[in-house]
């Protein structure tokens, strides 16, 4: 009620999120899977367990593929039906759910199923340059003769010649050709060998999928020291906060009871990740502790550092002044300098 604030050490809900959310997963483990089901299906779905008392005990990873999620005509409530070993009926209030991009607002939309036609053209590159560094990275050619060759001396020359020179490790071997057959490569253009450019936008336009910058997955051609910083910030901006939005949000949906949801809620803690550099630091930490917004243990803390004594007092710089404030016994206005 008086707008503070604390870490609710004491609510089953905190262990299970932050430390153990069941008995054989950590935390981490619980999160990258969770993630993962969101950005390769759409949807994460975990079961909810809870104590005779109503009290959260574990949550359960489902697979999402699985789940087939449907709305009651005798209740018009959702019905989760889980397809593994059989068919089991999930009650909405034992179900944590986390959906996506979605058209309904309830199953989201699978990104790889949306950017299929972006990650086929990925696919077909990477054969295509497996297929083209396995011949050395050199095109194909023919084998002229004069003449035309039976079945099984066709047949010979092709097996023979393709032991002896096909593959990287036979690379440049001198070739040995008998009866006047003759070597006759097939050009590549320089534009048909930018594939691998190719494969690198590919690679960025995946990750634009997912929102990540292209520093993140090895596209350094136009980063530069000082513009990396403000890149993963705008990924934690535009990228990460609005997953970790729809997570907090389905826990204080699914996880919360009605009662709960007035004093407590999830958040996740992005600051370290916001963090510039020391300058930058030390310059914004300097102007809120000047207007008195954090004391000296609140900057401690965000340092990770131990707190002082005497610390968690406010202070508030007094050398500057409105205006229309007049300087005493003259009656005439000032800019306020070094006045207070």
């Amino acid at each position: 009620s008086d707008g503070k604030r604390e870490v609710a050490t004491g609510h089953p809900l905190q262990m299970l999120v932050h430390d153990l959310p069941n008995e054989e997963m950590t935390s981490i483990d619980f999160r990258t899977q969770l993630m993962a089901s969101l950005l390769l299906r759409g949807n994460a779905f975990s079961e909810v367990e809870r104590d005779r008392a109503g009290r959260l005990r574990a949550a359960w990873p489902l697979n999402p593929d699985k789940m087939h999620v449907a709305r009651s005509d005798r209740t018009n409530r959702l019905v989760f039906e889980y397809h593994d070993k059989g068919i089991q009926t999930i009650p909405a209030a034992r179900m944590w759910r986390i959906a996506g991009l979605s058209t309904n607002g309830i199953i989201g939309l699978s990104p790889i199923s949306q950017a299929r036609e972006g990650i086929g053209l990925a696919l077909a590159l990477e054969e295509h340059g497996a297929r083209l560094f396995s011949n050395g990275a050199r095109p194909g050619g023919t084998l002229e003769v004069d003449g035309k060759l039976s079945d099984e001396a066709y047949d010979r020359l092709r097996i023979s010649w393709n032991n002896r020179h096909q593959g990287g490790a036979n690379a440049h071997r001198t070739a040995i050709l008998e009866e006047g057959t003759k070597w006759k490569q097939i050009g590549m253009s320089a534009e048909d060998a930018q594939f691998l450019e190719t494969r690198k936008y590919q690679r960025s336009e995946i990750a634009a999928i997912f929102g990540v910058p292209p520093h993140m997955v090895g596209d350094l051609d136009k980063a530069t020291f000082s513009n990396i910083e403000h890149q993963s910030i705008q990924f934690v901006v535009y990228s990460l906060l609005p997953w970790l939005k729809r997570i907090e949000q389905s826990i204080f949906r699914d996880l919360l009871s009605p009662m709960e949801r007035q004093e407590y809620y999830a958040e996740h803690s992005v600051e370290g990740l916001l963090r510039g550099d020391a300058k930058a630091r030390s310059e914004f930490y300097k102007n809120l502790f000047n207007v008195g917004a954090l004391s000296i243990n609140d900057l401690r803390r965000l340092e990770n550092m131990n707190s002082i004594e005497g610390g968690d007092e406010h202070w508030l710089q007094l050398n500057t002044a409105p205006i229309t404030v007049p300087r005493t016994g003259t009656g005439k206005t000032t800019t306020g300098e070094n006045n207070a």
